[in-house]
């Protein structure tokens, strides 16, 4: 039996039509990936189905009393209340009885002699036998320690956003439900807590329909997706990647039935045309034939999201950060950061929140001062900056004019002009909805206009933060692919996966406590470095106690000394290689060819010189540590 019934449900926002007729149920354990262009409604459907949005026509039946969990994208926490009292608010006994007995267990924690209180939790436990609700307390904790919920005695209202998703996430899944509804859970998430909440709702005993842009994720989540386009919505039985195969499938046969009617009304039209008498009964037949097939509509044509925007010339220095500390107060974020940043970087830095990944965003960009250390920015540097708050944007400016202020028209890499109502319609805003406030923008049809305005700023260094959130996979993988023949520098903070491993080709990795290391490759590849390290870790046998610890080092191998020998002289080399290719390349004119042979062969130099001053400085400090010794 279905939890959920859905039946000819329609709903408008404007002159916008979401929902046009469209029917569809949920069964149990079904984890449901919806999916579509920003704007489109999946929010508002998500709510519709919790109960919290009405709807014009249409009729939703739930399976006896289906209890929902509905998780909000940005969750508003304004009580007093605290964490604990949030995510124990349910209704359910065991909920009931769980916060109890957490409260009765915190009140003791910090009276651990008062007898009251020891009796009270007593008889806490005593509730907590006759409800059998252990094994849902000890998953509750889990669920909070993997979410990095600690404290749970502070008030919901001081949090931070992330901090609030978080405990808005414990709540969701803690609560019993038949149907979990999660709108964009994976922001404000590092990857490993993705990757935790992927395993969890793998195994989830209720159903679930998610909203994320975490294509990884839905790959992994989902066995059915749920596409909305033009208020119209396409169900297909699998996981993200069978989607596309399908939908795929889907438009080539929209297109053939749409090239067949073509063709009959070129037909039909043609034989009316012959002149044929039309006052006969076959004639009116096919006058009729001919109106109806003019008033069929076809597939619509998909805008096509295109990124050819040229970017002004990025001569040899781009930025070089030495020594490089960030501090505030007395707590560290970044300590003596050494990087160089060359034509053709594309580079990543992840961590957990809270670790300083936007902090030296900020920094690398020339927004804030560096507490110690010097920070080299070239002079043919032009930064386009694309924050997560993008920014305060004038509501009462229409989507037209906003885009003005930055460029009335763009040069694209190839020399052409395009205006900035051309450059709108590229990025699926239609001339008809120019006029349109940006008051009425959906948060991620907000987040492709901001996405739009810093590109056509023509910047030749990107500084992406956060770039995945709110923003639907459509664009995200077009955005992808301009990244990818993008002539710059990119630089971005982000927790998604894939968009990762696509655009990166190495990383800034934030440790904590002020440390940053570096990794040549892509996101997967660090990941299984590290699953490697922990496996060899754990395969490690244990030290016997007595046994004696290993000899230090008394000198350089043969094999090392040879190299430190060497590695000066190899970077000189590699440096002067690096410099005559930028002569070559700036020689080359006009022939595109030769330069881009020339760039690729200059990225290969570059990344070969910074392994070589990775390993001059891993070599050094093996030196002084025999020299101390």
């Amino acid at each position: 039996m279905s939890l959920l019934n859905v039946e000819g449900l329609y709903k408008t926002y404007g002159e916008k039509t979401l929902f046009d007729h469209i029917s569809f149920h949920i069964e149990p354990k079904e984890r449901i990936g919806l999916i579509g262009p920003n704007g489109t409604g999946k929010s508002t459907l998500l709510k519709v189905i919790a109960g919290l949005e009405l709807f014009e026509e249409g009729d939703i039946t739930k399976a006896g009393t289906l209890d929902i969990e509905f998780l909000e994208q940005d969750p508003e926490m304004s009580g007093n209340e605290t964490i604990l009292e949030y995510v124990f608010s349910g209704t359910a006994p065991i909920i009931q009885t769980m916060k109890a007995y957490e409260q009765a267990l915190a009140d003791l924690e910090q009276d651990p002699q008062n007898e009251a209180r020891q009796e009270a939790l007593m008889r806490m436990q005593n509730r907590m036998d006759q409800e059998d609700a252990w094994d849902a307390n000890l998953s509750a904790k889990t669920i909070l320690t993997k979410l990095g919920v600690k404290d749970v005695n502070r008030r919901v209202h001081a949090l931070s956003g992330g901090q609030k998703k978080r405990v808005a996430i414990a709540k969701n899944l803690i609560q019993p439900a038949g149907l979990l509804i999660l709108d964009e859970p994976t922001n404000h998430l590092d990857n490993a807590t993705i990757e935790w909440l992927e395993g969890y709702l793998s195994q989830y005993s209720g159903a679930v329909i998610l909203v994320t842009h975490d294509r990884y994720f839905l790959n992994r989540v989902a066995n059915r997706i749920y596409e909305l386009s033009q208020g119209q919505l396409y169900t297909y039985k699998g996981n993200y990647e069978i989607f596309l195969e399908k939908r795929a499938e889907r438009e080539a046969e929209a297109q053939v039935k749409e090239t067949k009617r073509q063709n009959l009304l070129r037909r039909e039209l043609a034989w009316l045309r012959r002149g044929a008498k039309a006052r006969t009964t076959k004639q009116k037949a096919r006058i009729g034939r001919v109106e109806e097939l003019k008033d069929q509509k076809g597939p619509d044509a998909k805008g096509e999201l295109d990124f050819a925007i040229g970017s002004h010339r990025l001569g040899k220095q781009v930025i070089e950060a030495e020594d490089i500390t960030i501090s505030f107060g007395d707590q560290t974020l970044v300590e003596r950061f050494t990087d160089l940043v060359v034509p053709g970087d594309r580079i990543g830095f992840i961590g957990p929140n809270g670790v300083g990944k936007t902090t030296l965003l900020h920094c690398l960009a020339g927004k804030i001062e560096p507490t110690t250390g010097r920070l080299i920015i070239g002079q043919t540097v032009r930064i386009g900056y694309y924050t997560q708050d993008h920014k305060e944007m004038n509501e009462e400016l229409n989507i037209i004019d906003y885009i003005k202020e930055t460029a009335e028209i763009v040069k694209t890499a190839d020399g052409a002009i395009v205006t900035a109502e051309q450059m709108l319609e590229r990025f699926l805003f239609p001339r008809s909805m120019q006029r349109t406030f940006i008051r009425k923008l959906s948060g991620g049809e907000r987040r492709r206009l901001y996405l739009l305005k810093v590109l056509m700023e023509e910047p030749n260094v990107l500084f992406l933060d956060e770039p995945t959130n709110d923003l639907d996979t459509e664009t995200l993988s077009i955005l992808e692919d301009y990244l990818e023949q993008f002539p710059g520098v990119v630089m971005t903070v982000s927790h998604d996966r894939y968009f990762l491993d696509r655009v990166v080709n190495r990383l800034l990795v934030f440790e904590g406590n002020g440390r940053i290391s570096h990794f040549q490759g892509a996101y997967s590849d660090y990941m299984e470095q590290e699953k490697e390290l922990k496996r060899t870790e754990s395969e490690r046998p244990a030290e016997k106690q007595g046994e004696a610890a290993p000899k230090k080092r008394k000198k350089l191998s043969y094999k090392d000394q040879l190299e430190w020998d060497g590695i000066e002289d190899r970077i000189q080399a590699l440096e002067g290689k690096h410099q005559q290719l930028e002569a070559s390349i700036a020689e080359a004119g006009s022939d595109f060819g030769k330069i881009q042979e020339l760039m690729d062969e200059q990225k290969a130099v570059a990344e070969e010189l910074e392994q070589a001053m990775d390993r001059w400085t891993e070599l050094s400090l093996m030196i002084e540590e025999l020299e101390s010794n």
